[in-house]
């Protein structure tokens, strides 16, 4: 069975442990192999961030160069996407936020654009290695998260997002525009 299929398997939920296996039998990605613009979605655990994302609005994230990333793309009402800057999102209080909630409130995106939108780049890519393999990692610049990627397949990678004060695994699912 291939990585898509294994991964198509566990899609839209799975539990945290079927989900880091699949993680673990992936192959690694390069850092420039994640140029261009990807569209996330979420493969749901049992995180408390489960569901956020997706009710918020997020797009996905647009990586132009190992110091030049896009952590954070969001889709306005209208539809356009633009980039938010990662230290306005109260990530602090996000799973205390219900998801229902927090989809009623993204109507407000495009009033809000202004203020959320990221002045320049907010990441930064670089190899480095997670549970044994070294793989492309995202390192927020102003927050103590990192993303780490591994490869699904061509244009399809997991990714873990690992947080320096929680101890498990948000999964999130990037594919290549």
């Amino acid at each position: 069975m291939s990585a898509t299929d294994r991964l198509a398997a566990l899609e839209p939920a799975c539990d945290r442990a079927a989900a880091l296996a699949l993680f673990d039998t992936l192959e690694s990605v390069r850092p420039e192999d994640l140029t261009g613009r990807w569209h996330g979605r979420e493969l749901a655990t049992g995180h408390p961030l489960d569901g956020l994302l997706a009710a918020s609005g997020w797009y996905g994230k647009q990586f132009d160069g190992p110091d030049s990333v896009h952590p954070l793309l969001f889709t306005d009402p209208a539809g356009e996407i633009f980039a938010v800057d990662p230290k306005r999102v109260p990530l602090g209080i996000a799973d205390k936020v219900p998801p229902a909630l927090v989809a009623r409130g993204r109507g407000l995106l495009g009033v809000a654009r202004p203020v959320l939108r990221a002045p320049g780049y907010r990441a930064r890519l670089r190899a480095l290695e997670h549970r044994g393999v070294v793989t492309a990692a995202m390192i927020y610049d102003h927050l103590a998260i990192i993303d780490v990627f591994r490869r699904v397949d061509a244009d399809t990678v997991l990714g873990v997002m690992d947080f320096r004060d929680r101890p498990d695994p948000y999964f999130f699912v990037l594919a290549r525009d």
